[in-house]
């Protein structure tokens, strides 16, 4: 067990045992020195009326914002449905406008026109147009608060502006140079700001080469962006290169486990959307049934093949005994495969121009692999059975199969990325599956070959 869940272990500890001592005074000053993300994990081992219990005692409205944003879904939900429409509106107001929008994309519609009515005009009208956007796109996660200031702008200026009016500004890692229609056209960093002399124009300084995407761009690609070119912010531009907002990098940071946790669980085949403490038994009984539909009519189709080849099992039933192994080897590999590749594709470190290396380097990686364990195998059925012919069938069906699994495991992520459909999806039931039933239709075909059965 981390140092972090040993700390979180005992604060939830101690905030149970002080709620049921109702000792208010020492809870208060745990819960507002707590931070909020340690919370919403105290939150989830709570009853509602523990979690309104805590919110009520949380004293700073800001406090109560962070805690809305780190909260999961379901919790966030039921803790809402408690909570006066107004001091919603209060916190909301004391929140950045990102995450405004990304919570009243989760309630209620009704509940959600009410609180931007009741909200200053100026910040509803943020959060309205934040909404219009994709929740997984560069214009859903933006931040509309930024600092944009004109080419001849000086140095000194800049610093002044800063001190007088943009006080309120999320993340103030970089200031954007925009020109007279709020076209972006440079970028300079607080620390180039601080070390050329005052009276220099940005102009004279600012870096024109500026990484920017647009609004419609898929989060994870704003991601990829963010991480490859190690800034902290990337500017977000409309279709006329107007700056319009600014994704950050704490939003990035989420993003990135957002996306790697969908594409884990996509490839344990439970859809991406899953996890065992905040779904209910129905609902994640009804998320698993499709996915493992596959799995279903895969054994389906395995055993209708080992059927058609009754007649040679009952005559070499000892060939029956290296199905396990076969099937395994192949659907190993294929799951390394898959995983390699998806994990590549995601992190942009394979590209999917490199379709025919990747594949042929996975089917030469397998090839090599099968001829190892092939031998292995087939030694050890020569052993047990003295048989050189079931010892080659064996060793040719783990050579094939493992090769074969290798080319499915590269080639069908890399097939799915090429038609924009999500390869992690790939790597899932999917494929093993395929293997499965590849590897069983080749060991019998090479047995009764070799057998002449």
């Amino acid at each position: 067990m981390t140092m972090t869940s040993d700390r979180t272990k005992i604060l939830i500890d101690s905030i149970k045992r002080l709620l049921r001592r109702n000792a208010l005074t020492h809870l208060r000053k745990i819960v507002n020195k707590t931070h909020a993300a340690d919370l919403s994990v105290v939150f989830r081992s709570l009853s509602l009326p523990n979690q309104h219990k805590l919110f009520e005692m949380i004293e700073e409205t800001e406090q109560k914002g962070a805690l809305f944003s780190e909260l999961d879904e379901d919790t966030f939900l039921a803790l809402n449905e408690g909570i006066e429409i107004d001091e919603v509106v209060e916190i909301f107001e004391h929140m950045p406008t990102d995450d405004v929008a990304d919570l009243l994309g989760r309630l209620p519609e009704e509940r959600s026109d009410g609180i931007i009515e009741r909200m200053k005009k100026e910040s509803s009208e943020e959060v309205e147009g934040l909404l219009h956007y994709g929740d997984d796109t560069a214009g859903g996660i933006m931040v509309p608060d930024f600092i944009a200031l004109r080419e001849n702008t000086t140095a000194r200026e800049a610093i002044e502006s800063l001190q007088k009016e943009h006080l309120d500004v999320e993340m103030p890692f970089y200031l954007y140079v925009v020109d007279s229609n709020g076209k972006l056209i440079g970028v300079s960093s607080l620390r180039q700001l601080v070390v050329v002399p005052p009276e220099t124009p940005l102009k004279d300084f600012m870096t024109t080469d500026v990484f920017t995407v647009k609004t419609d761009m898929d989060q994870e690609e704003v991601a990829k962006i963010v991480a490859r070119y190690d800034i902290l912010a990337v500017p977000v531009v409309d279709d006329t290169n107007q700056l319009v907002g600014i994704v950050t990098v704490d939003d990035i940071i989420d993003i990135i486990r957002e996306e790697a946790t969908e594409d884990i669980l996509k490839m344990a085949g439970v859809g991406g959307e899953e996890f065992i403490e905040t779904q209910s038994v129905l609902r994640s009984t009804r998320i698993r049934l499709p996915w493992l539909s596959a799995s279903c009519i895969g054994g389906i189709v395995a055993f209708f093949i080992i059927g058609h080849f009754e007649g040679s099992l009952n005559k070499f039933v000892y060939l029956a005994a290296f199905i396990p192994v076969i099937m395994g080897m192949g659907g190993n590999i294929g799951t390394q495969t898959s995983t390699i590749v998806v994990r590549g594709l995601a992190t942009g470190r394979l590209n999917i121009r490199d379709t025919w290396s990747v594949v042929f380097k996975e089917l030469a990686i397998g090839f090599i692999l099968g001829m190892v364990y092939g031998f292995l195998v087939g030694s050890v059925a020569q052993l047990r059975y003295s048989m050189f012919q079931v010892a080659i069938s064996v060793g040719l069906a783990v050579i094939s199969s493992m090769s074969i699994a290798a080319l499915v495991g590269s080639l069908v992520p890399m097939g799915f990325a090429k038609i924009n459909i999500d390869p992690a999806i790939a790597s899932g039931p999917f494929v093993t599956t395929a293997i499965d039933i590849i590897s069983v239709s080749f060991y019998f075909i090479i047995a009764t070959k070799l057998l002449g059965i």
